[in-house]
């Protein structure tokens, strides 16, 4: 599923490389299997973001995502937040990526959602959507929160929920999240940074980076789900 891909590069930190990459994008966008209206918002959002100056873009998405855990493209931030349970649950990820024949740095966090997709990108459109289905919850529920904020990449994640084809009550789940205490001011901020950050391996480190990436090489005929039931439990509370 060559969308994932695409996907995966346009929710990853903006650099001038993604701009250079704008025609293939919209190319590789034009010719997917996105619905018509996901695939309208995907090429506006390309050919808005491009136009535009980087580093106001880049300044833009460290203010959604880098700034309080509402926003966080880490997926189990949603899930176990930063208890221990969320260690194990990266290190079951980490070893699905192995499985699959995928060797990911120690500084990059398995969770971080890009690097999610570009993996799913490489297992195939049946496995693929399986794996979107796993975390469709969450991707949802930060398509409603990027809506609050009026935010164009809310309909990044819009497509991703296509892409799953759960269906999910996104009126339901606006109206829950109605009234949540933004957590991106600096107090907030402040009283994150106060509690303990735990980390799930040696010389990991706090950083989102993809350096690596799956090889042409990864296998692709098998899928292992991951082993977080708390995942679908969790999501769904909050669906």
């Amino acid at each position: 599923m060559k969308i994932l891909r695409v996907i995966s590069l346009l929710l990853d930190y903006p650099t001038q490389e993604l701009v250079a990459a704008q025609t293939e994008l919209r190319e590789a966008v034009a010719a997917s299997s996105l619905a018509a209206a996901d695939k309208a918002a995907l090429q506006q959002f390309i050919q808005m973001r491009c136009a535009g100056d980087l580093f106001d873009w880049q300044e833009q998405y460290d203010g959604l995502f880098e700034r309080g855990r509402s926003l966080s493209l880490l997926l189990f931030e949603h899930v176990h937040g930063e208890s221990r349970d969320r260690g194990q649950a990266m290190v079951d990820l980490q070893n699905q990526y192995k499985e699959a024949g995928l060797e990911i740095s120690t500084k990059e966090l398995p969770d971080y959602i890009p690097l999610y997709l570009d993996f799913l990108s490489t297992q195939g459109n049946d496995n693929a959507r399986l794996g979107l289905q796993e975390v469709s919850h969450i991707l949802a529920l930060l398509a409603c929160r990027l809506e609050q904020r009026e935010s164009d990449y809310a309909s990044l994640f819009h497509a991703l929920v296509g892409l799953s084809e759960v269906a999910l009550d996104l009126n339901d789940l606006r109206g829950q999240i109605a009234g949540e205490v933004p957590d991106n001011t600096p107090k907030a901020l402040d009283k994150v940074w106060e509690e303990e950050m735990v980390s799930f391996m040696d010389n990991a480190e706090s950083s989102c980076g993809t350096g690596n990436r799956p090889s042409e090489g990864q296998r692709r005929d098998q899928y292992i789900p991951l082993n977080t039931e708390l995942l679908n439990a969790s999501a769904a509370k909050q669906a």
